[in-house]
Parts: C-alpha cells; sequence; structure tokens
C-alpha cells in the first residue's frame, strides 16, 4: 500500500492556500475564464514549484506522489504544451461532487495527451438547425479558441492545408487504431474536415480533394447515380416514377456494382454527406482491437463469436481468505431491554433534555422537540392508532401490521414521533419517499400495507380528485391516509401503557431499497437487529450521553436513520437536522451547526464536502475543532477519498482533525459494515490502496504499477462492526470464498443485520440466508450471512476496502467495469463545459449476446454543438485507454431532463427503460457498434469451384427435386370461342364491332361513383378509326413509328391505343406530367419520348397546353417536342384501310417502366405475346362476355395496362375502371362499386389497398351503414412485382371481413419487366398458400421452413397460381445451374407471351440474349430458351391438388436481385431490415435502407415530434444488430414523404441514396455509428 499523500497543496503558506481557494470558487461559478484563472493560479504556485525542463508549470501543480507529472513521458515541449490545453483544475460545482478526484482528473488528462491529436476524425452528426437549438452560442463559438490560442489555431489550419496539397500529412494516431493509415489524402482530409461545414479553410480543402480524387480515379459510370443534372431530383413527390437523368440503358442489372460501391463517384466529392462518409470509413478501415479469432463457421448456422478468456489475464494467487471478525460487542450494564424502553426511560426521567432540532429554510434552528415531547406525542399517536381509528371489535390495525410512513424531507420532528409511535402500538413502519412512483406501490403492495401516516400540509399537497378524495396513484393498493398533527390525536387513559417487551426477532420496521432493474424491495429489520445494531454503532462511535451530533443525511433510511433517529435515542444525544432543501440554499450550513452546537459527530455524504469546499470564503470564523468524528457516509465509494482530503486540506485550518474523518460502508440489507474508528491525535493516517484497473476488471487485486492513468485510490472504511464476521463470496455462482487476492461480494453475520425482503421469500434466500463454502465445499460457520450487495476485499489490518457495489457492475465479454469508475472518468474530462452539474449516468444494456455500455449525461443550455461533440469523442477516448472498454452508445439530453430520485440524483433504471423505449429525446448522440461490437459471425466465403452439375447432382443423391413449377398446359385447353381464330388483337376488335356492336366493354367512374364515359364495341372501334386516320394526315407517320400516348386514366387512352394499331404505328403509353410538380415528373415523360424515338405525341388540349406552357419549359427544352396531335375534337374521316401486320412477331407496342433500383427500360410486346397474354388471363380468370370486373389500377406500364387497355376487347367482359387517384377523394369509391355492381373479381394496387386500410380502417361501421357488402368478391387481386405484402393483404382481409369479405378472396400476382404476367391466382385451382422460413437460411440462399413462432422467421405468401402456358425454373445466378427446392435462386421464365427484348438506344445484343434468350448451363431443360426475371425466388411442392389433378406446385417470391444488399458475404433483403426498423418506434412512418461503400445506411421518416429523432438512432442500431447481424453504418431521420415511392408503391431506394449523396434530404439528423 502505498505513502499517504502528503505533499502538494497543504504544504503550502496559509494566505496562498486562501487565495487558491478563491480562485477556485471564481472558476467554479464563472466569475473567471478557465484562462484567467490558470496564468493567475501558475503566477500564485511559481514560487513554490521546482522547475523541470520541457514541463509546462501548470501541469506540475497537483501531481502527487504516487504518480509522475502526466507529461514526463513524451517530455517534448510541443506536446507538454499540448496536454496542458486540456488540463483543467479542480473544477468548481459542474461536477457531480460523488466522483470528484483530481488525481484520476489528472490520469484521464495523461491518457487524453497520448492521444496526440486533439480533434478526432470523427464525422460530426448532421443536424436540421430548427431541431434542437437550445441557444444562439453554438453559432458564433469559434472552434478552435476552446483550446489553442487564436494564433496557434490559424497556423495548425494553414499547415493542414499546405500539408495535404502534398499529400503528405499522415493522420495522427487515432484512438480506434494503433496504427497509420495507408491512404494519407482522405485520411488528412478527415482529420481537417472533422468539424462539418461552416470553416472557409476545410471547404477549400474539400475541393482540392474533390478534384484529387476524380482525377487519379478512373470508374465505369454507375447506372444508379445521378450525373448530369442533379438539380431536377431536389423537390420530389413522393408518388412519382424517376428514372435517373440523363443516363438511361436497357439493361437493369447494374452491371459492376461491387466496384462501383468502392468510391463515391458520380456524386461530387465535395457533397458534405460524402466527405462525412468517407471519414466514417476511414476511421473504420482501422483494425479493431480485439482480433477475431479464425474458426470453423458451419453454413447452415451462423455462429456469434464467443469471447474467449485471455491467457495473459491476471489470475488470484493468493491463499483463501479466513473470514474476519470485528471486537466482541461489549455489555454496558445500563443498556435497554428494548429501544422503546430507553425512550420511555429518557421520556419520564429526562424530559426537559433536547432530542432532535429541525431547522427552517434558512438553516436557522426553528423547533427542538425534547426527550418528555418525543414520548408523550408518540404515546398518544400509538393509542390513536389501535384504538381510535375503527371500533372497538373491528380496530383498524393489528399489531404486526404495516404501516407506510410520508412525511416531507424537511420535517424529522413529525417523521421522528410517528416512527415511536408505530414501534410503541407495535406496528411497522415502512418509512417511503413523498407519493408518487410506481415502483414505491410495489413495495406497498409486497407489505400488505392499507394505511399511510402523513402530516397536515404533506396531505394538502397531494392530488385530489374531484370530490376531494387522494388520488390513487398508479400501481399502489388503496391506502387510508391519517393525519398525525398533534391536534388530532387523542390523549391516552391514565391506565393505558404500551407494551413494550424485550427485543425479539419480530419486525421492528422495514427500509426500502431501489434494486438495478428499478423495482423497490423492503428490507425488514427485527427489533432485536435494531436494537443491536444501535448498540454496535454506539460502541464503534463510542457515543456517551447528551452528546451532540449533526446529521445531513436522509433521517428515513440508511444511516441518517440509524444514527439519528435510532442510536440517538438509544444513548439520549441530541441531534441537529439539515435537511437537503437547506443544504441546496446554504452550503455551509451543517458546519455552522456543528460550530454553533460545539457538535463532536457529523454524519455526511462527500457531495456535503464539497458543497462547503464550493461556498468556504463565505465563512472565515467557523471552527470544527469540536469534532470527533466526521463520519462519511458513502466512503465506500472509491471517489470518496479526494473529496476527503481535498476538506481536509481547507478546513485542517479550522481546527478539523486528520484523524476525525471516518468513512463508513452500509446497506440496506446488512446495514453498517464497517466503519473508521476515530484515530489517536498525532498517529499516522491509514494507507491508501492504489490499484490497477486492468486488474480489477478481471477481478484481482494488483497494485498498480505500469499504467499510472489506469488506476484506483481506495480509502479503507475501518473495520468489521463490533460482533459482526465478514467474509468476501465471488460474486457470481455458488457463494465460494475468495482469495486473499480477490475482489468479491461482501458478506456479514452479526445479530445487527436484516432479516429479509418482506413477502419476497425467493429472493430473500439468496440475499439473507447464504452459507459461505471454502473451495473444497465445506460451510465456514455454523451461522448464515447476509450479502451487502458491496465489491471489496480486507486488506492488510483486517481494514476493509470497497472498489464498488454490485448494482453498478457491468460485465462486459467476461470483464468487470464498474459504473461509478466510468462516471468518475466522464466527469474528469472537462465536463464543466459540457455537462450540466455533473450529472451523468452509466448503465449496461443487453445487445446481441452481450451487454454494452451506455452513457448519458446531461447537456449545458449554453453548450455548443462543437463542445459537445468533442467532449463526446474524447470521453470515448478516456474510457478506452482508462478503462479498455468500448462506449456503445453516449447520449446527451437536455439539461433536467432525466428523471430523478427524491433526493435529486439521477434515476438509473428510469433512465435506461426510456432508452430501451425511446423515450430519453437526447439533444446529441454518438453510436460506436463497429469498435464495441466485437462478436458478430465471420463473414461467409462463398466455396469457390463448386459447378452447377455438381449441385444438380448433389441434390439428386439427397433426394431433393429441381426446383421448377408450371401452370396448366395451353394445347389442352380448348376454347369454344370464336376468338382463337383471330391473330390479331385489332382484328378482334372489328369482329366484335360487328358481332356485337352494342356490348359495353369500358364503365370509367369519377369520385363520386358515377359513370363519366362508357365505350361499347362499335363505339371504340369507330374512334380508333378516326384517331387512325388522323395519325395519317395530320402526324404523315408511316407504320412502324412510334407514338407516345399521354393521357390520364380512361376510355380515351384506349381509344388511341387501338387507333395506333389501326395505323400500323407503335404506341407507347407514357403517365402525363403532374401540373403541381412539372419539374419533377416532365423529364421522365421527357425521356421516354427520347428514347423511344417517338414521331409524334397523342394528348388531350389540356396536357397539350401543359407541355407547351412556360413551366414546362423551366424543366425541359419545349422547342424539341416532336409533333404534338390533340384528339378531343377529331374529324369524321376514316382511315382507307386497317393496318394489318405481316406476322404476329411485329411489334405491337412498347411498355416503359421506371425500376425500383431507378432504371427506365422499356420492352418490345409483339402481337403474338399479346394474344397470349390475354387468353392465358381469360383462361385463369374465366373471364367471357356476360362478366364484369373492376379495375382500379394505373394503366400505364405491366399488367395493369393490360388489364386496363387489353383484355376486355379479347375476352369481351366488361370493365369498370375506376382511376386510383380518384380514391384520394373518395376512399370509398373502390369498394362501393364493388359492393354496387356485385363484382366477383376485382383488381387493385398495393397502394389502393393501403390507402383503404388505413384510411378505412376505423370506418367499418360506417361501411356497413352505408349497406356495402364484399360478399360478392371471389378473388381480389394485388397487381405487384415484389414480395407479396403479407402484413398488409392480411391486415386488409380481417378488416373487412365485417362487410362480407372472404378471407380467401385476397391474392397477389407476380409479373416483371421480362414477362409482365407470370402468376395471377384466378378462379380455379387451390387458395393461395403461405411458409415461414428462416431469416437466417435465407441470407445463405437456402429455404429452411420453420413453425410459426419461431424466432428470425419470416412469413412468405404465394404470389398467385403460374399461368397457363407458363414454365418456372429456380436458377443460380452466378452459375445458371437449376437448383434444388431448398433453395433460393432467380426466377427464369418460359412462355409464349414473354416480351421479345428491350427497346434501348444501345444495340446490346448480348444483355438482350442473357436476359430474354437464355440457357442453363446444365440439366434436361438445357434447350428451353428461358427470360431472366431479375427476382429471387423459390418452389414448394405443397400437399394440395391442382387443376391437373397432380400436387401443387406454389412458387414464393423473396425480392428482386437488384435491390439485394451483400453483407459480410451473405445476402439480405432491404424489406426484411426495414420490417424489422418499422416495428421498434410508432413514430418511424417509413423506412429504407441501401447499402453505400459497404455501409448499411438506414433512412427512416419521423412522424413524431423532432425531439424524438435522436430516441431512433440506438433502436434502429439495436434492432438490426440483434435481428440482422449486422451493424448500421449511418442513421438518417427525415421527414414524413420524403422516401421515393413509384405509382405501384414501391421504395426507390437507389433515388435516394442519389439524393443523399448528393445532400437533397433536408434530414433531420444523421449519425454516423462509429
Amino acid at each position: 500500500m502505498a505513502e499517504p499523500a502528503a505533499a502538494g497543496v497543504p504544504s503550502l503558506p496559509r494566505e496562498v492556500r486562501e487565495q487558491l481557494a478563491e480562485l477556485e470558487l471564481e472558476l467554479s461559478e464563472g466569475d473567471i475564464t478557465q484562462k484567467g484563472y490558470e496564468k493567475k493560479r501558475a503566477k500564485l504556485l511559481a514560487p513554490y514549484l521546482p522547475q523541470t525542463p520541457g514541463v509546462d508549470p501548470a501541469q506540475q501543480k497537483e501531481s502527487r506522489p504516487q504518480m509522475p507529472a502526466p507529461s514526463a513521458a513524451p517530455s517534448s515541449a510541443s506536446s507538454a504544451s499540448s496536454s496542458s490545453k486540456f488540463h483543467r483544475a479542480r473544477s468548481g460545482g459542474a461536477r457531480d461532487e460523488r466522483y470528484r478526484s483530481d488525481i484520476h482528473t489528472e490520469a484521464v488528462q495523461a491518457a487524453l495527451a497520448k492521444h496526440k491529436e486533439q480533434k478526432m476524425a470523427l464525422p460530426m452528426p448532421t443536424k436540421r438547425r430548427s431541431t434542437f437549438v437550445q441557444s444562439p452560442a453554438d453559432a458564433c463559438t469559434p472552434p478552435d479558441t476552446s483550446s489553442a490560442s487564436e494564433d496557434e489555431g490559424s497556423l495548425r489550419r494553414q499547415a493542414a492545408l499546405s500539408a495535404a496539397l502534398h499529400q503528405s500529412l499522415q493522420n495522427a494516431e487515432s484512438w480506434i487504431n494503433r496504427s497509420v493509415q495507408g491512404s494519407s489524402t482522405s485520411s488528412s482530409a478527415s482529420s481537417t474536415l472533422s468539424h462539418g461545414e461552416g470553416k472557409g479553410t476545410s471547404g477549400s480543402l474539400a475541393d482540392v480533394f474533390a478534384n484529387a480524387r476524380i482525377e487519379t480515379v478512373s470508374v465505369p459510370p454507375d447506372v444508379t447515380a445521378t450525373t448530369s443534372s442533379s438539380s431536377s431530383s431536389s423537390a420530389r413527390p413522393a408518388a412519382v416514377d424517376l428514372p435517373p437523368a440523363g443516363i438511361v440503358k436497357g439493361m437493369h442489372k447494374a452491371s459492376n456494382r461491387s466496384s462501383l460501391m468502392d468510391t463515391a463517384d458520380g456524386v461530387p466529392v465535395s457533397s458534405r454527406v460524402s466527405t462525412k462518409i468517407q471519414q466514417l470509413l476511414n476511421t473504420l478501415k482501422r483494425p479493431k482491437r480485439p482480433p477475431l479469432k479464425e474458426f470453423f463457421v458451419d453454413d447452415f448456422e451462423e455462429i456469434v463469436e464467443v469471447p474467449q478468456p485471455d491467457p495473459n489475464q491476471p489470475k488470484p494467487e493468493g491463499r483463501q481468505m479466513t473470514p474476519v471478525k470485528g471486537e466482541p460487542l461489549g455489555v454496558v450494564c445500563n443498556w435497554p431491554p428494548a429501544l422503546e424502553a430507553a425512550l420511555q426511560r429518557w421520556g419520564t426521567t429526562q424530559a426537559k433534555c433536547p432530542c432532535l432540532t429541525a431547522l427552517d429554510v434558512t438553516g436557522k434552528p426553528v423547533y427542538t422537540l425534547t426527550y418528555g415531547k418525543l414520548w408523550s406525542r408518540s404515546l398518544k399517536l400509538a393509542y390513536t392508532l389501535l384504538n381510535k381509528l375503527g371500533t372497538k371489535n373491528e380496530p383498524v390495525l393489528k399489531p404486526g401490521d404495516r404501516v407506510a410512513l410520508v412525511y416531507p424531507n424537511n420535517d424529522p420532528v413529525m417523521f421522528m414521533v410517528a416512527f415511536y409511535g408505530c414501534l410503541l402500538a407495535e406496528v411497522i413502519p415502512v418509512p417511503i419517499e413523498d407519493a408518487g412512483g410506481q415502483q414505491i406501490g410495489f413495495l406497498l403492495g409486497s407489505c400488505g400495507i392499507a394505511l399511510a401516516l402523513t402530516t397536515e400540509v404533506c396531505l394538502k399537497g397531494l392530488p385530489k380528485t374531484q370530490n376531494g378524495e387522494i388520488v390513487q396513484f398508479k400501481g399502489w393498493p388503496r391506502l387510508k391516509w391519517v393525519v398525525t398533527d398533534s391536534k388530532y390525536l387523542s390523549k391516552s387513559p391514565k391506565d393505558w401503557q404500551p407494551n413494550i417487551s424485550a427485543a425479539g426477532p419480530e419486525p421492528a420496521y422495514i427500509e426500502y431499497k431501489t434494486s438495478k432493474e428499478g423495482s423497490v424491495m423492503g428490507v425488514a429489520v427485527s427489533r432485536g437487529a435494531m436494537l443491536a445494531h444501535c448498540q454496535a454503532l454506539s460502541q464503534a462511535c463510542n457515543y456517551s450521553e447528551g452528546e451532540t451530533i449533526v446529521n445531513v443525511l436522509d433521517f428515513k433510511k440508511d444511516a441518517g436513520l440509524w444514527h439519528g433517529i435510532l442510536t440517538n435515542v438509544m444513548n439520549k444525544l441530541h441531534t441537529i437536522s439539515v435537511p437537503y432543501s437547506v443544504m441546496k440554499t446554504c452550503p455551509l450550513s451543517w458546519v455552522q451547526r456543528v460550530h454553533a452546537h460545539k457538535a463532536k459527530v457529523a454524519l455526511v455524504k462527500c457531495r456535503d464536502l464539497h458543497w462547503a469546499m464550493m461556498a468556504h470564503r463565505d465563512q472565515r470564523d467557523v471552527s470544527l475543532g469540536s469534532l470527533r468524528m466526521l463520519v462519511v457516509t458513502d466512503g465506500a465509494n472509491p471517489w470518496s477519498v479526494s473529496s476527503c482530503d481535498a476538506f481536509l486540506s481547507l478546513f485542517q485550518s479550522h481546527g478539523l482533525k486528520p484523524e476525525a474523518i471516518c468513512p463508513c460502508a452500509t446497506s440496506p440489507e446488512a446495514m453498517t459494515i464497517a466503519i473508521r474508528r476515530p484515530g489517536v491525535p498525532g498517529a499516522p493516517l491509514p494507507g491508501r490502496a492504489i490499484l490497477s484497473m486492468h486488474g480489477l476488471s478481471f477481478g484481482v487485486i494488483r497494485v498498480n504499477t505500469e499504467d499510472k492513468n489506469s488506476a484506483l485510490t481506495v480509502q479503507d472504511v475501518g473495520h468489521v462492526m463490533p460482533g459482526g464476521m465478514m467474509c468476501i463470496v465471488k460474486p457470481e455462482g455458488p457463494p465460494q470464498l475468495c482469495k486473499t487476492d480477490e475482489i468479491g461480494e461482501i458478506c456479514v453475520s452479526s445479530r445487527a443485520g436484516g432479516m429479509m425482503y418482506y413477502g419476497l421469500a425467493g429472493v430473500t434466500k439468496n440475499t439473507f440466508e447464504v452459507v459461505p463454502v471454502t473451495a473444497a465445499g465445506c460451510p465456514v460457520a455454523e451461522v448464515p450471512f447476509v450479502r451487502s450487495g458491496l465489491l471489496g476485499f480486507v486488506g492488510p489490518g483486517s481494514l476493509v476496502f470497497v472498489v464498488g457495489k454490485m448494482d453498478g457492475l457491468l460485465t462486459v465479454s467476461g470483464r468487470r467495469h464498474n459504473a461509478d469508475d466510468i462516471v468518475a472518468t466522464g466527469l474528469a474530462v472537462e465536463s464543466i463545459k459540457t455537462v450540466y452539474r455533473g450529472r451523468i449516468a452509466v448503465f449496461s444494456v443487453s445487445v446481441f449476446y452481450d451487454e454494452r455500455i451506455v452513457v448519458v449525461a446531461e447537456q449545458r443550455p449554453d453548450a455548443s454543438e462543437e463542445d459537445s461533440f468533442q467532449w463526446m469523442s474524447r470521453v470515448l477516448q478516456a474510457i478506452d485507454s482508462i478503462h479498455q472498454v468500448g462506449v456503445y452508445c453516449l447520449a446527451l439530453v437536455p439539461a433536467n431532463t432525466l428523471p430523478k430520485t427524491p433526493l435529486g440524483g439521477i434515476h438509473i433504471s428510469q433512465t435506461k427503460q426510456h432508452f430501451l423505449e425511446g423515450s430519453l429525446h437526447p439533444c446529441n448522440i454518438l453510436m460506436c457498434p463497429h469498435t464495441c461490437v466485437t462478436n458478430l459471425p465471420k463473414p461467409r466465403q462463398k466455396q469457390p469451384g463448386v459447378g452447377p452439375a455438381s449441385v444438380m447432382v448433389g441434390n439428386l443423391v439427397a433426394g431433393k427435386r429441381i426446383a421448377q413449377a408450371s401452370g396448366r398446359d395451353l394445347g389442352q385447353l380448348e376454347d369454344n370461342d370464336l376468338v382463337k381464330k383471330h391473330q390479331f388483337l385489332t382484328e378482334v376488335l372489328q369482329w366484335r364491332a360487328q358481332a356485337t356492336p352494342d356490348h359495353p366493354l369500358f364503365l370509367l367512374l369519377n369520385a363520386k361513383g358515377t359513370t363519366v364515359c362508357t365505350a361499347t364495341c362499335l363505339q371504340l372501334h369507330k374512334k380508333a378509326e378516326r384517331i387512325g386516320s388522323v395519325l395519317c394526315d395530320k402526324g404523315h407517320l408511316n407504320a412502324g413509328d412510334n407514338v407516345v400516348l399521354l393521357y390520364p386514366p380512361g376510355i380515351e387512352l384506349i381509344s388511341a391505343f387501338y387507333g395506333c394499331l389501326y395505323a400500323g404505328c407503335v404506341p407507347v403509353t407514357v403517365r402525363p406530367p403532374h401540373a403541381q410538380s412539372l419539374a419533377a415528373t416532365l423529364p421522365t415523360v421527357r425521356m421516354i419520348v427520347e428514347v423511344s424515338k417517338a414521331a409524334c405525341i397523342l394528348t388531350t388540349q389540356t396536357l397539350m397546353r401543359l407541355l407547351k406552357s412556360r413551366e414546362a419549359a423551366a424543366a425541359v427544352d419545349v422547342k424539341t417536342w416532336p409533333t404534338i396531335i390533340d384528339t378531343d375534337d377529331l374529324p369524321r374521316k376514316r382511315l382507307a384501310q386497317l393496318y394489318k401486320p405481316p406476322t404476329p412477331e411485329m411489334l405491337a407496342y412498347l411498355d416503359f417502366s421506371v425500376s425500383t433500383t431507378g432504371m427506365l427500360t422499356g420492352v418490345k410486346m409483339s402481337h403474338a405475346a399479346v394474344s397470349g397474354l390475354c387468353r392465358a388471363i381469360k383462361l385463369q380468370c374465366e373471364l367471357y362476355s356476360s362478366r364484369q370486373i373492376a379495375i382500379c389500377l394505373d394503366p400505364y406500364c405491366g399488367l395493369g395496362f393490360v388489364l386496363w387497355c387489353l383484355c376486355s376487347v379479347y375476352s369481351g367482359h366488361q370493365s369498370i375502371l375506376i382511376p386510383p387517384m380518384e380514391l384520394e377523394s373518395n376512399l370509398f369509391l373502390w369498394l362501393s362499386t364493388v359492393s354496387q355492381y356485385k363484382i366477383r373479381d376485382t383488381f387493385c394496387s398495393y397502394s389502393v389497398m393501403e390507402l383503404c386500410t388505413k384510411g378505412l380502417g376505423n370506418q367499418v361501421e360506417m361501411l356497413k351503414a352505408r349497406g356495402i357488402n364484399l360478399s360478392c368478391v371471389r378473388t381480389c387481386v394485388v397487381v405487384a412485382e415484389e414480395r407479396p405484402r403479407v402484413a398488409l393483404t392480411h391486415s386488409f382481409s380481417k378488416l373487412f371481413k365485417d362487410i362480407g369479405l372472404s378471407p380467401r378472396a385476397v391474392s397477389t400476382t407476380f409479373g416483371s419487366r421480362v414477362n409482365v404476367a407470370i402468376c395471377l391466382q384466378g378462379t380455379s385451382g387451390p387458395d393461395p398458400t403461405t411458409v415461414y422460413v428462416d431469416l437466417k437460411s435465407l441470407r445463405h440462399d437456402r429455404v429452411r421452413l420453420v413453425e410459426r413462432g419461431a424466432p428470425q422467421s419470416l412469413l412468405l405468401a404465394e404470389s398467385g397460381k403460374i399461368l397457363p402456358g407458363v414454365k418456372v425454373v429456380i436458377v443460380n445466378p452466378e452459375t445458371k445451374g437449376p437448383l434444388g427446392d431448398s433453395h433460393l435462386g432467380e426466377i427464369w421464365v418460359n412462355s409464349p407471351h414473354t416480351a421479345s427484348g428491350y427497346y434501348t438506344i444501345y444495340d446490346s445484343e448480348s444483355l438482350q440474349a442473357d436476359h430474354f434468350n437464355t440457357r442453363l448451363s446444365f440439366g434436361d431443360a438445357a434447350q428451353t430458351l428461358w427470360a431472366r426475371t431479375g427476382y429471387l425466388g423459390f418452389v414448394r411442392r405443397t400437399e394440395l391438388t391442382a387443376a391437373s389433378g397432380e400436387r401443387h406446385d406454389a412458387l414464393y417470391v423473396v425480392g428482386a436481385l437488384d435491390e439485394t444488399l451483400e453483407l459480410r458475404g451473405l445476402r439480405y433483403h432491404p424489406i426484411d431490415i426495414e420490417t424489422s426498423v418499422s416495428r421498434t418506434h410508432r413514430s418511424i412512418a417509413e423506412c429504407a435502407v441501401f447499402t453505400w461503400t459497404n455501409l448499411l445506411v438506414v433512412v427512416v421518416e419521423l412522424c413524431g415530434c423532432e425531439q424524438e429523432a435522436l430516441d431512433l438512432v440506438p433502436l434502429v442500431t439495436n434492432v438490426v444488430l440483434e435481428e440482422h447481424y449486422l451493424i448500421v453504418g449511418v442513421v438518417v431521420v427525415v421527414d414524413p414523404g420524403v422516401i421515393p415511392i413509384n405509382s405501384r408503391g414501391e421504395k426507390q431506394r437507389m433515388h435516394l441514396r442519389d439524393s443523399f449523396l448528393a445532400d437533397q434530404l433536408d434530414p433531420i439528423y444523421v449519425a454516423y455509428n462509429m
């Protein structure tokens, strides 16, 4: 053990010490700047400091003998000056006093000085200015002045700039890495640009880098990036199809995504987001500290890395400890048989003696309770409780009942009377904090309490209901309230005497304690233990009758109750009670009381010592010479030592004796465990233990030798209590004795300890009935021990040392850290600018199979962004350096917002709960999952060399089917219909116009549900003829020219389509631009016009005017439109002859669509494909002319267009057309139409279904009232090109079940660009099936079915039935070999209605061949030509019977191949991650994920208030880590509607990515996870 720290401040002359103290105070109260303080202080100390060359005098000032000055290691002048810049002397009241330690402050500063660069290269989070503005200070604080002088800062910046231009500045070591990173350019960028925007130099530097990077890197163009006109994409409405401006390809596989990902091409590098991401990448490229071990991974199961014990970790080497006994409890002749007897004795014989003095708010004595008064009033109360509350036959209270005591902290007199009144009445008092708190309700319930005692004033302050009754608090049992003010008590009759028996094992009182989880439990103390404890305290503290003691502690529990209320009466002491409220206004009050009353003993906490030091200069003439004991009741906190030292050094001149300082250790269960007895004057003070933090984290005591920074200096808490026995047992597992050099939980056996947790027998056994055993398993003693909840060891001379609490233990990767130690480290990092009143909470949360450390601090209202961020990055460095543990999350919340305990501390368990449920509302947050989470499974390595043939053979050997499926065979299905003989749709229309001229084909509805337009066969034919003739006359078009049709959804569009076919032109349907958002929608139209090489545009007059308007001219070049013809007023002229294509393989129309990855692709549909498709749909849905179907879809591409324009003409059924945009003004439109027309088959999109589900969800009764009934519906089909949204279809079915919708009706279709309709449910055939698959296996491209409710399971639904004539096979997209049905692979399709190729500018034959006419590399089906859908899926054979009589094969679509994210060697589907994220917080409206340079970026739309934005960051990070084993790189919080969604309701993630990288999202907050 080291010698006491004697040198240092105390050896200075008294007047210098006083001047120093004044300086401290000026600094703490903000009267002087830090710089001024340092100057003045250095000047004062200069004559007394020995000068060492190369060491800044400001640094030597407080070095203690046991710790060399921090800058001794790097003694170059520059490092000394830089470390002095962030050295702080003892800071003022801005710190939480429990953890003040100047030694530790110096250690932390030295640890930080090791990391030479002061500003870390962490990217600062981007924050919307409006969100968290706390004060205008942050706008104008120049970043550098905080730490360096102005000229030095500017020099440093110039140097950095010139060095960057030479590309030679190596990044100084950062705390995460221990090595210098290779690319000097990017790393110097990150160190210089670390503080966001706002500095001119960094802007220019960014430009330098932008140019440097772009010249040196040559990269293939990114198909998804926005290069030429990024401006066009700034203001986007949500539902727009947006191709990338300027680049179009007919391909939609991003050709070489991996190489594109590694650079920021396509995005100007100087944009803010990408520089930050570049910084983040630089930080992340550095190696993590704990290296991952190599081990074998079974491909099926992802193995979580289990931390292996470090072979070099310190292990205990001492012998097994032996239990330590206290001195015997002396028997004093006049000790009473019970505490009540002592009260009776003093109350009757010494009635005039003072017992308790209460102070008023200003700290003046206001009332003194004498022993006579205490006795008489307690007697009255006892009599009232037993006899006056109920009737004689039914008393409310019986002896042994529990009673709650609710008294304010500033009324000790009433409390003391109530407490002794209960003891005399033989009921059990349970003192609790002021009313409220659900957890207190748990305590009241477990103690079975029905009655509460309180004061009149307190009762008036309780919240009341309307009729004046006291509110029933949440979680509380029903209570009867009794006021104990004297005027309400009945005097007891002369002959009534309380029953005072000798103290025995029956409970006397119950003291509450809060557990780590936040639940409140009651520790019952027996009358025997209460008496024995008072005797032990009297003996240890050597109390004598009539002494005066000053109590600053809470008198309701712990040492305040034991000394100030109980031992007080035993020894006829006089207690002066100083409440917390007085301490807040007059911190010196307790010192003044000691002085005024010449008190012999004072009971305080470190906080009170600190406050007295702060206010010390207000009072020069106080004397503490009367004190023989200054009991420091939180002396068990390892950080108490420096408060005790500092207090002694200041007040020694006021008569305080060094030997009077007596730390003690207490716990609710074991009561007083140990206390230092007052020393002999002049004897040497006890030694200190200087322990290695590293050793402590392994539970081993090692005197710190090597790293001086990570030391913990602990003072002893004296010896074991008289009559007690103590041993140290292992904290986890069975209570085995520790070795002498091992840290364990302190257990105590004595008559003076708690007996049980009242009403909780199970928990009691493990705490109060512990039998410690030796290594051999033999019990140590006959008597049971009580666990104290304190961690410590017994040092030389049987002195007890405490190093922490079990409640504050954080076990991370097998090492133990103490929350208090981490708080102390956080406070030692210049927290004065940032942390409000030193309020820091540290706790751990369990994420991904380990505990993770979370640090939450309150931020000062005037702290600037820059200061806060710098403090946060510093804290991370300091904790990493001193404790060698990573912090998972560091959050700053606004001042005074953390939940408080009754005495103003931070309520840790509630803070943790708020954090986990996302209601903490931080104003700053930094997550470091990349550094903390070291137990992720190893990335999957793809096994090379397994060819497709071997896979197939493997499947056959394993008895697995090859995954393929097909619809019914077209050859066997005969149509009795005459349509078959017509090869072309135009012929069918002409035939229908002759055969059934008046048969209505189309009916268009408006928002009111009224028919605005109809078309019979003849009307449609005639209108088409007229449009055809206009095309020939006005447009001068030739057969084969392309014509763009620009119409709102309706019948005009259909007529124009057939008009084109009649004229031999190729129609291209395009969604018209939106008048309100021309800038966003018109470029897409322009692009399709250009790409399709259209010779002419057919449209309406309104749209024609729009195309040529001034607003349009702002968005595109309107002078270069092709001929525009409006079809509103047509001449009555017919075509001379209708065009008939020479072969069915001729092009019928072009179908353009923007894929979710932002690709604009046009596919060619031949006449043969059109007829084949219409026939397949007719057969599948059994469509014929007497049927009606309702369509609520966009008619511009894919299956939506086919159903709207083509099917009715082919099959003759009537289509009721409902434009989806009409639903926005009338949500009932679609469902009421279906009900009114008794529709059996209806088609809609996901957006329509979502509108109805969200908008009509709570109006089902209203639908019933309107008479809407959906029992007629046989099939309700959602047209989609994605994985079925099961949650949406299920909730839709459930919601509208009450108005007759059959749960079997809803199904989905599946189509892709190469083939618009592959699956469609139809009328015959089995119902759609669902399966649960294992998500972990899916990432490995395997399909494993699991039970419902299995962890990590995903519900998938079949995408309808495969259409007649369609064959699908599941293929490995890399090897092109067929797969077995337990594999996930690309869906390939073969069918007569597959598109015949891409319509593209480039004539890329290879791509056509690859996507439309490709062959399997192996197997029976190798001769067939297949088209690749670009979607991943699998086939499962079900138990159901298909129409053909064989077992039905179901096709499940999992997601688009283009969209998948390849991370850590596994394949992820964005929707799965998004589903997890959306579930985490009620305020997440929508979510989208994408990757950028291997970083996972999660964008969430916040629908709550903006202060919830930062709550989402940890929740999102946690859920993705827990459920997907992925670390989120960036979390972006944006406003609702920012994530672009196309007309089909699909998210456009690539657009989102481009907007993010071009910094166009205007995010509320961007968090870069470290």
